[in-house]
């Protein structure tokens, strides 16, 4: 009898069309590399190449992760965010700014790994990016409370009808826990899969006048 060992053994991995990609020849930045690879999954239609998971730890010391979407990156290899105050990556990031960026594109048979400390924007940049959402989603960051337990589904749609008439009355009302964060890498790794595992891996470490890249075993 087969067992789910089995099943999730039989399942293909690694099976992307990876493109030309040489190590060894690579941009003095790891944001030069970051978007060229991101534009090469836009080219190729990955779904959502712009979503990543953001990992965290929490007050107790426990890792958390999430899959998000990221709204930026700056010149000196930021990946900007944005979140509610309230949300638990919220809170995780305001106590411990200690965090991690994960893309994966499987089509690509490509991943990147981002590990930095993220900083907190101005207000006015956290408003203009609250401002710059979609009004259904205003409404939704307005109700707040994001990731707490809804005890009362009937309190919660009140909650919702309040911040719709709110977001309707007011086009420039913003949350005042609305928050972009700018994730400063210390480090980028790029990866890219090969179906006999001999992965190529190069890896970005920021210095104090720049980067240094490192050549990773399989």
């Amino acid at each position: 009898m087969q067992t789910l060992r089995d099943e999730l053994r039989a399942i293909p991995s690694i099976v992307g069309q990876a493109p030309d990609f040489d190590s060894a020849s690579v941009p003095q930045t790891p944001q030069e590399l970051f978007l060229d690879w991101l534009r090469q999954a836009v080219v190729a239609g990955v779904p959502e190449p712009h979503a990543a998971t953001l990992s965290t730890v929490d007050r107790d010391g426990l890792p958390d992760a999430r899959v998000l979407i990221i709204k930026d990156v700056t010149e000196d290899c930021g990946f900007k965010i944005s979140t509610s105050d309230e949300s638990a990556k919220g809170r995780q990031l305001g106590h411990n700014p200690n965090c991690a960026l994960t893309f994966f594109w499987s089509p690509l048979a490509r991943a990147v790994r981002v590990r930095g400390i993220a900083q907190r924007a101005s207000t006015s940049e956290s408003a203009a990016d609250f401002l710059a959402r979609h009004p259904h989603t205003r409404v939704f960051a307005l109700a707040g409370q994001q990731s707490s337990v809804i005890s009362d589904p009937a309190t919660r749609i009140e909650e919702i009808a309040r911040a719709k008439a709110e977001v309707e009355s007011n086009e420039n009302v913003v949350s005042p826990h609305w928050a972009v964060w700018t994730i400063e890498a210390n480090s980028v790794e790029f990866w890219q899969g090969d179906p006999s595992r001999e992965h190529q891996r190069l890896r970005y470490v920021r210095t104090g006048s720049g980067w240094d890249t490192q050549r990773l075993r399989p």
